[in-house]
């Protein structure tokens, strides 16, 4: 008799007659599935739960007919941010190495607990929504253009951390992953299927069907990366083959963005190591970011606030002190009249701007305009930034920390301001607070 389940509340399972359960995604109150705290504390009891039982096989599907999963709960991970930042120094990483690894311990026990796991795709399936698909010993993906995976962490100033910099380079390759993890590229259709990333690609609502399918059929239980023919690559070859992709990251941010150079880490590091050594690694670095000021400024800003400004955009109406913001940036940087090589420097993205060297060939510590070598550039870099900061100030009052957001939005959006810098209402936070 198979053991009693977990009770669930993110999660719906459904027993079938012919032995495989169905593991149903279906996060109340929300019209898309995310990985809140919540859904990740299940899927690990449900991965416990399913090594003890007596289950054929299991199929993870969503109940919403949005996506699969969206990724993670970016308003938990702010929590979770503030919450790490407010400890001494000194035990920030293992607080957030706890925190955070939770996920990846939990898709890495569902993918090794001896029972096949298949995954029925019918629509998004991003950051860790893709991360628990690649967890999974089969894919179907529906052949819909609204269904696809991704793991666009990199455009939030973040890395994949449930596994993904490591399980997507060993299923696809290297070069097909790269830019998926690098440039949040996302795959569907035929696109997904001859690129290896999923095993079968059906019409809509033959998704179950296929998996259940596959299940039946006596299926391995293994990843190939636990195999024991699976062969490591060395740690030469994959330096070898990352070298030119770290020269052209470091040219297109020139060092401002950790998040890419940490991707980069994550498969030079992982790739050569056992697949548990591996997700550590992956881990220990997520958890030097996730620290980081860029990655906090580009989750308020373009997540959070991009989110805020496109909900009300489509109402029609645009508010006024979001074009007072970008009014007054867009003045104070005409009649300061910085050379287009300063601007380059700093970051912003504006067509006609000259290409400049690298400032740094690594994540250093805070930003480089916080850097202390004696570089020309940066003292009326920071002035400028400063300027910047103090001409929005007095819009600043009476509004909410959601108008500051897509006040910030709209300034990196339209005048290409710096989104590792969060915009001028962020970095006079900052430079407030630091006085």
């Amino acid at each position: 008799m198979t053991l009693a389940p977990p009770k669930f509340e993110q999660f719906r399972l459904e027993l079938k007659d012919n032995g495989l359960a169905h593991l149903i995604f279906d996060a109340p109150g929300r019209t898309m599935n995310v990985f809140s705290e919540a859904a990740i504390v299940e899927l690990g009891a449900f991965a416990r739960w399913l090594a003890q039982s007596d289950v054929r096989g299991v199929v993870v599907r969503s109940g919403k007919s949005s996506a699969f999963c969206a990724g993670a709960d970016l308003t938990e991970l702010g929590v979770a941010y503030d919450m790490i930042m407010a400890k001494p120094a000194h035990a920030r990483f293992n607080a957030a190495y706890d925190h955070f690894f939770r996920l990846s311990l939990a898709i890495r026990a569902l993918e090794s607990c001896g029972k096949p796991v298949a995954s029925a795709i019918a629509g998004l399936a991003f950051g860790g929504g893709c991360e628990l698909a690649l967890g999974t010993h089969y894919r179907v993906l529906t052949n819909d253009p609204r269904a696809a995976l991704g793991l666009p962490e990199s455009l939030v100033g973040l890395l994949p951390g449930g596994g993904g910099t490591q399980r997507l380079p060993r299923l696809i390759g290297v070069e097909r992953a790269l830019p998926v993890l690098l440039e949040g590229a996302r795959l569907s259709g035929t696109a997904a299927l001859e690129g290896g990333l999923v095993d079968a690609l059906v019409a809509p609502g033959e998704e179950v069907a296929a998996a259940e399918s596959w299940l039946l059929s006596t299926p391995t239980a293994q990843q190939p990366w636990d195999r024991a023919d699976w062969k490591d690559p060395s740690p030469l070859e994959v330096s070898k083959l990352l070298g030119p992709v770290r020269e052209r990251v470091l040219a297109e941010t020139l060092g401002h963005y950790p998040a890419p150079l940490a991707i980069l880490d994550c498969v030079e590091f992982g790739l050569p190591q056992c697949f548990d050594g591996a997700i550590r690694s992956e881990m220990a670095i997520f958890s030097h970011l996730i620290q980081r000021a860029e990655a906090r400024n580009m989750i308020q800003t373009l997540f959070l606030g991009r989110t805020d400004h496109d909900r009300i955009a489509k109402s029609g109406e645009r508010p006024a002190f979001i074009a007072d913001f970008v009014t007054t940036t867009k003045s104070v940087l005409e009649q300061a009249s910085p050379s287009d090589e300063l601007l380059a420097t700093l970051g912003f993205t504006r067509p006609g701007l000259p290409g400049v060297p690298a400032l740094r060939r690594s994540a250093g510590a805070g930003y480089w305009l916080d850097q202390s070598d004696p570089d020309p550039r940066r003292q009326p870099a920071l002035a400028l930034m400063q300027r910047l900061s103090q001409a929005v100030l007095p819009l600043t009052f009476d509004l909410t920390a959601e108008q500051l957001r897509m006040a910030d939005y709209a300034v990196v959006r339209e005048l290409g301001y710096p989104a590792y810098l969060g915009g001028p209402c962020a970095f006079g936070q900052r430079e407030a607070s630091a006085s």
